[in-house]
């Protein structure tokens, strides 16, 4: 039987059958990849996905800071972008653009060399520009439609499309953007400011993120949204989850919406913990938690 996988174009870039993404992951949990594509620069993406078969499923794996990769592996093709033909940093003015690869922490702290302030948020968000875009990542009360301009990605065919912050509709976590697109570049607008007043509230979002959040395990970031009128974390924790073992994972101890791999966790114990949460939540309150975790793969 022919392999889909011999029949790909060439590419500048790495082409990896098999690839596990565990490693590629804040939960250090999962599966492989059936290929693991890691595209040269945005031309390299661009002809990759014009030329992959339609029938192909596509995923799109930023730093994987929020996300569980199923034990069962992803198929199709997954698309890593890393490296600085993704991940730069510029400052035109009060515009500041950036790759999808950015990490959302460096975005901040360009902006407050350049005495940019609005984008501080960020320094408390542990993902890239492409998966801030994607759910309107945000956080102490500030979210990514509060500074986006516009962005631009390659829809599944390979052809750029362009968005205003208005094509996004954006509400809490969520994005009315296509799914298929994948983030290329995004621009932000800050407020002229001091650059140390910038950076002092860079500071103490660190320092208060470094506090309160288990950021030295392996964790995945806020597990679920808050409800409406709730707070996630205050849920878990009046139900009794918070510290209490499912496997190889739980619930944190300090943020009782983190969970975390304490070392021989599955992503099969991860997701089995969120989901037995829910449904103790939903009996016990009659609240509804929703994922925030991506879960991607084969169960």
């Amino acid at each position: 039987m022919t392999d889909w996988r011999d029949k790909l174009p060439g590419v500048r870039g790495k082409l990896l059958r098999d690839e596990p993404l565990g490693p590629f992951t804040w939960f250090r949990v999962g599966g492989a990849a059936e290929l693991l594509f890691l595209p040269a620069d945005e031309d390299d993406l661009g002809a990759f996905l014009e030329a992959l078969p339609a029938e192909v499923p596509v995923t799109v794996l930023g730093v994987g800071s929020n996300v569980i990769i199923r034990d069962g592996g992803v198929p199709g093709a997954v698309i890593r972008l890393a490296g600085r033909a993704f991940a730069g940093v510029t400052v035109d003015g009060d515009a500041i653009t950036a790759g999808a690869a950015a990490l959302d922490a460096a975005v901040a702290r360009s902006a407050a060399r350049a005495g940019l302030a609005g984008l501080e948020f960020y320094a408390g968000i542990p993902g890239t520009i492409g998966g801030a875009l994607t759910m309107n990542a945000g956080c102490y009360g500030a979210e990514t439609k509060d500074v986006l301009v516009s962005a631009w990605g390659y829809d599944r065919s390979g052809a750029r499309r362009d968005f205003q912050l208005a094509d996004f509709g954006y509400a809490y976590r969520h994005s009315e953007a296509p799914a298929d697109i994948v983030w290329v570049e995004a621009t932000y607008r800050g407020r002229p400011d001091d650059p140390s007043a910038v950076q002092r509230r860079i500071d103490e979002i660190t320092a208060r993120r470094e506090t309160t959040q288990p950021i030295r395990e392996k964790t995945g970031g806020s597990t679920f949204k808050n409800p409406p009128g709730h707070s996630s974390w205050k849920l878990v924790d009046e139900a009794g989850w918070r510290g209490k073992l499912y496997g190889g994972a739980m619930f944190s101890p300090l943020h009782a919406n983190f969970m975390i791999n304490t070392g021989e966790a599955t992503a099969a114990d991860l997701e089995g913990l969120g989901e037995a949460v829910r449904a103790d939540v939903k009996a016990k309150t009659g609240v509804d938690l929703h994922w925030e975790i991506k879960r991607i793969g084969r169960v």
